[in-house]
């Protein structure tokens, strides 16, 4: 059985997507389409901006998620999925990937989310912080016990977890992880405090969003961040959308539920190699 899986904000380079812009006309059809939909060149920041302006909440979202979901559509018959996944962000590429959402659609709603959440970003200053080679349960123990908002956000891998929160309760936390033993606990260059509870606003406005928009069963069964399970009923996914942008990545589940479930083959659509570098650390803490 083969998965297909989809990168998050984090992911995105400068002149990601040129090379399928200028030699597939169905990519350059869809690139198009979405400079139409939001308004402005996308395109143009993609290919051709700046790391800083590429790094923006508001266009490194919806950015990741074109360039990943043309990448699944350029491999033509080759895309047979069995099963998909996709890290935070990403959750939106694999649904549209998997028929659930129509491009256009997950395009407006991710860039609904990303406006959403960049202006949380803005209204009050979070950010996150990879904490390395300490087991989860100390992890949130120390979250819990830590003055301030500050929660575990991201189960990217055994021994990699990313905390998330105000920034002076993720201070105190790292000095305390490393206290507790932890490898690393390096501070992340992110907009926000994204999977945290100052992520609520968001939730409240991309719930209008997600209402008014049609949701139809996938092809497969889609695995989601927050309980890590598989779904196609759309009722579920769209609660499990939601949820998702103030409850943690369980990733290591996903993955690890996912191979359970029969996954013989996993295959990255988007720009890098992150989630790649995780499923093998992932396969190989087993």
């Amino acid at each position: 059985m083969k998965a297909y899986v989809f990168p998050g904000q984090g992911a995105q380079f400068v002149g990601m997507g040129k090379d399928l812009y200028e030699s597939n006309a169905k990519a350059k059809e869809m690139f198009d389409k979405a400079n139409e939909i939001l308004g402005y060149r996308i395109t143009d920041i993609m290919f051709e901006g700046t790391a800083e302006e590429l790094k923006e909440t508001k266009v490194t979202q919806p950015a990741v998620f074109l360039y990943s979901v043309i990448s699944a559509v350029c491999l033509g018959e080759e895309f047979k999925p069995d099963m998909v996944a996709g890290h935070s962000l990403g959750e939106f590429s694999a649904l549209v990937a998997s028929g659930c959402l129509s491009f256009e659609d997950g395009l407006r709603l991710v860039y609904a989310r990303a406006m959403a959440m960049q202006a949380c970003c803005e209204k009050v200053k979070g950010t996150m912080a990879a904490i390395i080679a300490l087991p989860d349960d100390v992890i949130e123990k120390i979250c819990s016990d830590t003055e301030g908002i500050v929660v575990a956000a991201n189960y990217n891998s055994p021994g990699q977890v990313v905390i998330s929160g105000e920034i002076s309760a993720i201070d105190k936390a790292c000095a305390s992880m490393k206290e507790a033993g932890a490898k690393r606990a390096l501070p992340l260059t992110v907009g926000g405090a994204f999977h945290s509870p100052l992520m609520e606003p968001a939730r409240v406005e991309l719930a209008k969003a997600i209402e008014n928009t049609e949701f139809k069963t996938p092809v497969c069964p889609i695995y989601q961040n927050v309980d890590a399970l598989p779904h196609t009923n759309t009722e579920e996914i769209k609660k499990n959308l939601l949820a998702q942008l103030t409850a943690p990545v369980r990733w290591t589940n996903s993955v690890k539920n996912m191979i359970a479930d029969g996954m013989t083959e996993f295959t990255e659509c988007g720009p890098g190699q992150v989630l790649t570098g995780l499923i093998g650390r992932i396969q190989a803490s087993k």
